[in-house]
């Protein structure tokens, strides 16, 4: 059963208040030495996760993938990417062309509010982030794109908690032909596919886990332009009988490969590699070691968040 506009827009909802108090440093800065390993908060995405799971709804109505979405969202712009570009955005409207952010903050504020308010009420903002293939439309979880780039980076996600071995080949068969898909029409585009599923799998099915892994690698580009740039898989977990649940990623069974770091170092690294040294200028000094604020921030708050 798919997920309504409202539904969506409610479950994103619910993770504001997390992602808003969230650490928004340098990924590259792990306790003041750079780094060259992408470091994830994956403190973040605990909390963020923890909320589907203790409202029981962890397999149903898609609000768990979301919470991953809204993470890997928040990752790209710890890496310094614009926020305004990266969908889905940190507050409503979750799905808009930045031109016409630009514009409302140039607006008087009771105009700016009533057309905000519009655009929410209307389709013009959305949730959800359609995206043209060379053969059909796709809806992609996570975006990096503007009208003069084009779509930059494109992610797509997939949440298992249960029933690991039936469902996988058809994840499987999905995730290769939506790569095929995206890639035809933008080769040069950072395309991932992230997965995550929770670590019962290790015990319960464990020759799924291998085909997990398994798959997750042969998911990736050869060479021939028709897999993923990158790929990544995440197990996370909770106990079933706490009364407030809280989920933990867990890491050692990941290989190295095809863990979250390497994911996140690629996709950022595939963005700067094709684009010319004058954009993305936050992302290339923040990858290169340097604290920089965010784009729209203030140097002093973001040596703040880092101290405290």
């Amino acid at each position: 059963m798919g997920t309504g506009p409202v539904e969506k827009t409610l479950a994103f909802a619910e993770f504001d208040a997390t992602l808003m108090s969230a650490v928004k440093e340098s990924p590259w800065i792990c306790q003041g030495a750079v780094t060259e390993e992408f470091n994830p908060s994956f403190d973040v995405l605990e909390r963020l996760l923890s909320i589907p799971v203790r409202s029981k709804a962890a397999t149903r109505s898609g609000r768990f993938a979301q919470g991953v979405d809204a993470w890997l969202a928040h990752e790209l712009r710890r890496a310094g990417f614009d926020a305004d570009l990266v969908w889905p955005r940190a507050e409503a409207p979750r799905v808009l062309s930045s031109d016409i952010l630009e514009l409302l903050r140039k607006l008087p504020e009771r105009l700016s509010d009533e057309l905000h308010d519009a655009i929410l009420a209307g389709k013009a903002g959305s949730t959800d982030a359609r995206i043209l293939g060379r053969a059909y439309m796709k809806q992609t979880d996570v975006v990096m794109s503007h009208w003069s780039t084009g779509p930059e980076l494109l992610l797509s996600t997939k949440a298992m908690t249960s029933s690991f071995g039936k469902n996988l080949s058809n994840r499987y068969e999905e995730a290769y032909g939506d790569a095929a898909n995206l890639r035809a029409r933008y080769p040069l585009a950072a395309v991932g596919f992230y997965f995550v599923q929770r670590a019962t799998i290790l015990e319960t099915e464990p020759a799924a886990f291998r085909r997990t892994v398994d798959m997750i690698r042969k998911l990736r580009d050869f060479g021939d332009g028709f897999g993923y740039t990158a790929t990544g898989l995440l197990l996370v977990d909770w106990d079933d009988s706490a009364e407030q649940p809280e989920v933990k990623a867990v890491h050692n069974p990941v290989p190295e490969d095809i863990g979250t770091a390497q994911f996140l170092n690629a996709m950022v690294d595939s963005v700067l590699k094709v684009t010319p040294i004058d954009l993305h200028e936050s992302a290339r000094a923040r990858r290169a070691g340097e604290v920089v604020p965010l784009p729209g921030h203030d140097l002093v708050d973001e040596l703040q968040e880092a101290l405290f």
